[in-house]
Parts: C-alpha cells; sequence; structure tokens
C-alpha cells in the first residue's frame, strides 16, 4: 500500500517556521552586537505574526553600518536593551522552526546573547536558505545566493533593504519558493528537507518506499537485492529515520549510491537496545559479508602474537587461538601494528628471534644476533644459555602480557629518550610508536580478559523514561538484552532474561566467546554512565599494576602525535557545492 506523506514525518505544510534577520553592529557576535531584530511566523504559506523590534546595542554604532542599515545611535537610545527584547523574541518563536539567510551569522549572535544573558539556549530546529538556494538553484539561475539576488529571482513582495523586518519578509518568500523547488523533488517532510541534497539522485529518491513500514525504533537494518543476497549491513536508534536519508540525504560514501540502486528491500530487526544493535550489527556483518560494508567482515583473519610452547620459546605471529597452554597476545586486525609489537618486545627481551625449533641436547649455528649480543644463544648447546636461564625471558613475556608491563615499558622509554637525546629522532619516532603499539595491544587484551574470565555479568542502565535496559553477558558475549518498564519490579525480568539467555560454550584462549569489536562494545557499554551491576558470578577485576594505568600517555602521545603532523587525516573533504552551470 502506498505510504502517506503524514507517514515520512513531519509535513511541511503543519510545520511552523520563524524566519528570523537580525542588524548588528559588525560582523563578530565577540565584540558587536544586536541593533534590531525582526521575524515572521508562517505555517502553510500563511502569516501567523510578526515581531520587530530595534535594540539598544549599549555600543556605539560605526558609521558605515548605520549607512547601510539606516539605524542610527539616536534611533536606538530609546529602544529596549537585549535583556528585554531577547527573552520576547524566544517567546515568539516558541516551538518553532527558526529560518535565516545565512543562518550561522544570525544564530551565532542569539545564542551569545542567551550566553551573555545567563539565558538557555532553546533546542531549535534551524534551516539555512542560503545553503538551501546553494543545493536547489543552478548558477544559470542566481549568479550567487545573496539575498537580494534570490529576492528578484522569486520576485518577493517586499525588497530587502537590511532592515530587519524587512529581509524577514523577503526571506520569507524566497523560503516558499525553495519549498515549491522541493515538493517537486519529493520533499515533502521536515526530515526530508534538513537532509536534502542535490547530490543525491532522481533514481535513489525514487526508491524511498524501502523505508516504509520501518519502524522508529532501534536495530538493524539490511538492504538486499533481488536475490535476497546482503547488500550492507547498518545499524540506527531510529531505523525509519536512517534508512530514509540514504533516499534523501548526500552520502559521503561514494559506494552508497550503487548499493542503493541495486537494492530492492530493507529487512528490519528490532533490537531491545543500543547495545544489541550493535551486538547483532558486527554478528550479521561477519556472518552474511556483505560487498558494500568495508569493516567487521572477516574477524578471523586477525592475527596474533603467539609465545611458542618448547624448550626456547619464541614469538610468532598465528591466525588461530589454540589449546596449546601457549600465551597470546592481541587481536591485531593490522600485520603492520602486530610487527611494531613484536619488534617492541624483542627490543626489550632478548626472545630468539630464528623459526626453527631447538634441541636442548644438539647444538645449532648460532645466528648474527648472538654475536651482537642480542640473543643468549640458546642453539649452543653447553656455551649459550640454558632452559632455566631461557626460562627467564619467556617469564618477561608472560608477566608483560598477564599482569605488570613495567619493566619493558621502562626499559623502552630508556631507550626512547637515549635515542632523542642523540637527535636520532627518525629512530626515536619508530621506537616512540612500537612502545605505543605494545601498550595499547596489552591495555586492550587485559582489560578484554577481565570481562571474558567472567562465566556471567547481569548489568543495568536507565533509560530515558525511567525504565531500566538490562544485558546479560557470558565470558564477554552478550546473550540477552531487555527493557524493565518503569515501576515494574526488576527481579522477575531479570530472572527471565538470565533463564532465557543463549548458552555459551568457552573456546580456549583469550577471547572465549565473541570477537574482540564485540568484547570492546560491552565494554564500552559497561563504561558508560549510569550502568550497574546487577549480578555477577566470578570476579571482574584489572591487573592493579597493568597496562591500562598508561592510557593517560597514550592519550597524550595521540595528541602530540597529531599536532606534529597535521595533514595525517586523510578523510574525504566534500564541500557542498551548487549545481553546475547547464551548457547547451
Amino acid at each position: 500500500m502506498q505510504g502517506t506523506f503524514d507517514e515520512l514525518g513531519t509535513p511541511l505544510r503543519e510545520t511552523v517556521f520563524v524566519v528570523v534577520d537580525l542588524e548588528t553592529t559588525g560582523g563578530s557576535h565577540r565584540d558587536c552586537a544586536i541593533t534590531e531584530i525582526g521575524a515572521v511566523k508562517v505555517c502553510g504559506g500563511e502569516v501567523l505574526g510578526e515581531f520587530q523590534t530595534l535594540v539598544n546595542p549599549a555600543q556605539a554604532i560605526p558609521p558605515f553600518i548605520a549607512v547601510l542599515t539606516g539605524i542610527t545611535d539616536s534611533m536606538v537610545a530609546g529602544a529596549p536593551r537585549l535583556a528585554e527584547a531577547l527573552p520576547a523574541f524566544l517567546e515568539f518563536a516558541r516551538g518553532a522552526v527558526l529560518v535565516a539567510h545565512n543562518a550561522p551569522f544570525d544564530l551565532g549572535f542569539l545564542r551569545a546573547g542567551c550566553s551573555g544573558l545567563g539565558l538557555t539556549w532553546p533546542g531549535f530546529d534551524s534551516l539555512d536558505t542560503a545553503r538551501l538556494a546553494r543545493r536547489v538553484l543552478t548558477r544559470d539561475e542566481a549568479p550567487d545566493c545573496k539575498l537580494s539576488s534570490l529576492s528578484r529571482l522569486f520576485r518577493t513582495e517586499t525588497v530587502p533593504d537590511h532592515r530587519a523586518l524587512h529581509d524577514a519578509r523577503a526571506t520569507v518568500d524566497v523560503l516558499h519558493g525553495l519549498l515549491g523547488r522541493l515538493g517537486n523533488l519529493g520533499v515533502h517532510s521536515l526530515e526530508e528537507l534538513k537532509t536534502f541534497s542535490a547530490q543525491v539522485t532522481p533514481q535513489q529518491r525514487r526508491k524511498r518506499w524501502l523505508a516504509d513500514g520501518l519502524p522508529h525504533a532501534p536495530g538493524v537494518y539490511l538492504f538486499r537485492d533481488g536475490q535476497g543476497r546482503v547488500l550492507y549491513v547498518g545499524k540506527s536508534r531510529d531505523l525509519k529515520s536512517r534508512v530514509r536519508t540514504y533516499f534523501t540525504a548526500s552520502e559521503p560514501r561514494t559506494r552508497m549510491a550503487e548499493m542503493v540502486g541495486i537494492a530492492e528491500r530493507v529487512d528490519p530487526v528490532v533490537c531491545a537496545t543500543d547495545l544489541e544493535a550493535d551486538v547483532r550489527e558486527l554478528r550479521l556483518i561477519a556472518e552474511h559479508r556483505p560487498r558494500y560494508n568495508r569493516r567487521s567482515k572477516f574477524p578471523e583473519r586477525a592475527s596474533w602474537v603467539k609465545l611458542t610452547v618448547e624448550p626456547f620459546p619464541r614469538l610468532s605471529l598465528v591466525r588461530k587461538v589454540s589449546d596449546d597452554g601457549a600465551v597470546y597476545l592481541g587481536p591485531f586486525s593490522s600485520a603492520r601494528t602486530a610487527e611494531l609489537v613484536v619488534a617492541a618486545v624483542h627490543e626489550a627481551i632478548p626472545l630468539r628471534q630464528c623459526t626453527k625449533r631447538l634441541s636442548v641436547r644438539v647444538a645449532s649455528p648460532a645466528c648474527v644476533l648472538a654475536e651482537m649480543g642480542r640473543c643468549g644463544a640458546p642453539c649452543l648447546v653447553g656455551s649459550g644459555e640454558s632452559v632455566e636461564a631461557y626460562g627467564a625471558h619467556a617469564e618477561a613475556f608472560r608477566t608483560l602480557v598477564a599482569s605488570d608491563p613495567s619493566a619493558v615499558v621502562d626499559l623502552l622509554h630508556r631507550r626512547l629518550a637515549l635515542l632523542a637525546a642523540d637527535e636520532r629522532f627518525e629512530d626515536a619516532a619508530l621506537q616512540r610508536d612500537r612502545l605505543a603499539a605494545l601498550v595499547r595491544s596489552v591495555a586492550d587484551l587485559q582489560r578484554m580478559a577481565s570481562l571474558t574470565s567472567v562465566p556471567e555479568l547481569v548489568a543495568a542502565r536507565p533509560t530515558a523514561d525511567l525504565g531500566w535496559e538490562v544485558s546479560v553477558i557470558r565470558r564477554g558475549r552478550l546473550v540477552a538484552a531487555g527493557v524493565i518498564p518503569r515501576g515494574a519490579q526488576p527481579g522477575p525480568f531479570v530472572d527471565a532474561l538470565v533463564a532465557t539467555a543463549e548458552t555459551v560454550v568457552p573456546q580456549p584462549g583469550p577471547l572465549p566467546a565473541a570477537t574482540a569489536e564485540e568484547v570492546g562494545c560491552v565494554l564500552r557499554w559497561l563504561d558508560s554512565d549510569g550502568v550497574r551491576l546487577v549480578r555477577l558470578t566470578g570476579e571482574l577485576a584489572s591487573p592493579a599494576f597493568g597496562a591500562g594505568r598508561l592510557r593517560t600517555w597514550l592519550g597524550e602521545l595521540a595528541v602530540a602525535r597529531d599536532s606534529a603532523r597535521p595533514f595525517d587525516d586523510r578523510r574525504r573533504l566534500r564541500p557542498i557545492e551548487r549545481p553546475a552551470r547547464a551548457t547547451a
């Protein structure tokens, strides 16, 4: 059944707009003041009311401003101060959508005025007619998007003349002209208007019906093609609103337009909580491996740093964790990060770097590292390190991973300081990156291990309507989620969740029941404001001297690196441009 416009959001014909314009003593709200406020309230094309007042700026009006606006010091001498005019305007605009031409200028002065007077800025929705015009109009229609140019284009009844109410009236006609253009493009709701972009193709807009029937609820959505194959998996707190943006808003990811063109249906998976939506998204991506998702598709490809089980253990990069008694550090989604960590460990702990299996009875030729003093040469039976002496190095790595990285970190810090003192800055930067990768990986593993070692944990977080969202977690895996309504007895709800929760059979390794990304989602939720432990089986604890205490240093290091290399941000900048000039 064809959906109505009312189902797509707030209809524009029922939206109350307050079009506002200000005159000021200058261009900066930090050292300039408002001299006039003019506003027009409209709904459904009809004017509901007007607001206009001069404002005493408590400062001299510059001569060129007086010439431009016609407002002089004598005109505002008896006008109300901003402390009287601004609250009156806020009352006039209450509950409406604020509209202005070059809205950041006008709204910036209004917000600064509220801040200076100790008033709370209401949560107004806002629209900028200048920005909207750049998205809708071509250069052939308007050489620029000044209010005077748009006034001529739309033949406004009032000519803008730098007086607040006159300019606001002209902006009303410009707004109505732009809304008429957008209506022909299928934009009929406030939500579609706020997210409209000319970069969305007509083919995308025609598929807005795919969002029909989706609920306004948190969950996961799956775009599918005509054969039912999953193209893309995403999550949102509002499924319907989020999916609708794929057809009305500009999408910075270039492949999304291609995906929308192929999609034939959208399947929702409603979730009880945001955490459940996060987790389900990860699991569905790993299960279906959609071609248009880039992350989380291949969790099995993560690598681990393994301390092998043999008389003379060594570090090895492996893909799979086995139940062999070995010590594992990771997982690493990047091979380069794993290599940095291995290099950092070898800098501090003289573990052998050869790959062959050594015998405790038969000697093998020593490598160059033994000659350089960077290896105890356990391969030289009788003259090299014994099993017991070499075991101290293996134990140092186990201590680093399990409980206390201080000895290794302090040694690497000292070497870093020496390199910097010798002005070997490139070597120092490499040493810094190795140290940071090691500390970060150990801290992450210790934090995850603190949760994955817990057989069962039940936690709750208050909701906006004074209820509780409850999560049951076993070995780091989310096994049940639900919401307790306001005023309900929590005990029976928790008992029911626990009784119906997924059974977990732990696998070997630091991540016995879930991927690192899922455990990370759960940990972030547990760290969020308001979360309370309801039940706990076992112990939830991190090492007292673990790497977690070095997270502050990691944050400071990241800030220092970003400030030293300001152009390393490779995110694509997508400026909003007007449609190109039409050619013959």
